[in-house]
């Protein structure tokens, strides 16, 4: 018998070493921290059979998915109106925030217009919800101390009422969304000589954020109003923070990347979508229609979205069924907070969270139509996040998601493009 082939022995060792050094990589694959961190994530009406599949995250890049990258960040076209001492008048201009952050921007450009038009004192408006009762103060959602400094030498602000101003000798006027100088004129300044103090309750005949072909001297407080003066208080804007970094850990697949959609089954119960026979668009889409508009436009399974339903809903089964990591507010807000946000008074707190990360997502789905949409959509092309997807029954197999970007960016047409350039 020859003896042993010491080249031989050499490739015997280092081929059992290999598989030794793989079969490590293997198991530690299985065991990643990421992957054991996203298996733990709460979720809601999960089938757990498929809970560590669908956890799975890895750091890949991805080169065809249907994603934009953000433009510039646009620059304020609005000069800050000068306010001369001696034109400042007696009298107080109060008002209150109602139905959530995207309403609260009209109202304070509303008010702000008025005000600045009667050289009156605009007192720090309170907030108050949908359910009798619900009120709650600026600073508890909204930063005070920023809100003032915005509006130094444009309007005179006051942060409480004062004490001899009360219900009884205030004038309640209802004023129109982006008000003109000719109804201030005509129906808010003859009540204002008379009495001094008004109240402000500003109505919305319809959803309006066009900009206007037209010039007027209140446009500059109007986007500044709408634009430069509310900022979320320091704890409000953490959680939101929080929250947008924890989409972006579950979207590893995407970059980092995660869309928004604003889709609630409350709303979508009372309008029931209906098609418009005549242009075939819809007010409002379904969980199953947004999750087939988006998986036709390119959007993978893996894809992370973000829903402004409060609670699951098993109505958003559909919509899981092809994008699985699909998260509530509930799913993906720090533990510590959920109590302070989350309970059944914290409505308020709830919406400003939706809007805010609708207004910061990398893609932004309006599943209904109305001021939320228009507003989100406002801010978001001032800050240069334009890939806003409006949704759409697609007949064929795929189309381009670019073939549905908002005509508000498509066609420059928003408010915020005579605000910002």
């Amino acid at each position: 018998m020859g003896g042993v082939d010491t080249r031989q022995l050499m490739a015997g060792v280092l081929t059992v070493t290999m598989f030794v050094m793989l079969a490590n990589m293997i198991k530690k694959d299985h065991l990643d921290p990421l992957q054991v961190e996203l298996a733990v994530l709460p979720t809601v009406h999960y089938d757990a059979s498929k809970a560590s599949e669908q956890s799975v995250v890895t750091l890949t890049q991805v080169s065809d998915w249907p994603w934009k990258e953000d433009g510039l960040g646009l620059k304020p076209c609005w000069a800050k109106p000068a306010l001369v001492d001696a034109d400042q008048s007696k009298g107080f201009v109060t008002f209150s925030l109602i139905n959530g952050p995207e309403y609260h921007v009209s109202q304070i450009a509303d008010a702000l217009v008025v005000a600045r038009y009667l050289r009156a004192t605009l007192v720090l408006p309170d907030v108050r919800g949908s359910k009798p009762g619900d009120k709650r103060k600026f600073q508890d959602i909204y930063n005070v101390e920023k809100f003032v400094k915005s509006l130094n030498g444009v309007v005179k602000v006051v942060k409480q009422q004062p004490a001899d101003l009360s219900a009884r000798n205030l004038a309640v006027l209802r004023i129109p969304n982006r008000v003109s100088e000719e109804h201030i004129a005509e129906k808010v300044e003859p009540v204002f000589r008379t009495n001094r103090n008004i109240r402000l309750a500003t109505y919305f005949p319809s959803v309006n954020m066009r900009k206007s072909e037209q010039k007027s001297n209140v446009d500059s407080v109007a986007c500044l109003g709408m634009f430069g003066t509310l900022k979320l208080q320091p704890e409000v804007q953490e959680v939101v923070e929080s929250m947008v970094e924890r989409l972006r850990t579950l979207s590893r697949k995407s970059d980092g990347q995660f869309i928004a959609v604003d889709l609630r089954v409350d709303i979508l119960k009372k309008r029931r979508c209906k098609e418009n026979g005549v242009s075939g668009s819809k007010s409002c889409y379904s969980p199953q229609e947004v999750a087939d508009f988006l998986r036709k436009t390119g959007f993978g399974k893996d894809t992370a979205i973000y829903l402004t339903q409060s609670r699951w809903d098993s109505r958003l089964d559909a919509l899981r069924g092809l994008f699985p990591n699909t998260y509530t507010k509930e799913s993906i807000m720090p533990v510590d907070k959920k109590g302070k946000f989350l309970n059944s008074d914290a409505s308020e707190f709830e919406k400003v969270f939706d809007f805010y990360i609708c207004s910061t997502s990398d893609v932004f789905v309006p599943a209904i139509s109305g001021l939320f949409y228009a507003n989100a959509a406002g801010k978001r092309i001032a800050s240069g996040k334009t890939q806003i997807l409006v949704p759409s029954n697609i007949p064929d197999m795929s189309a381009p998601a670019e073939h549905f970007i908002t005509p508000y960016v498509t066609k420059k047409n928003h408010l915020a493009y005579s605000c910002f350039c």
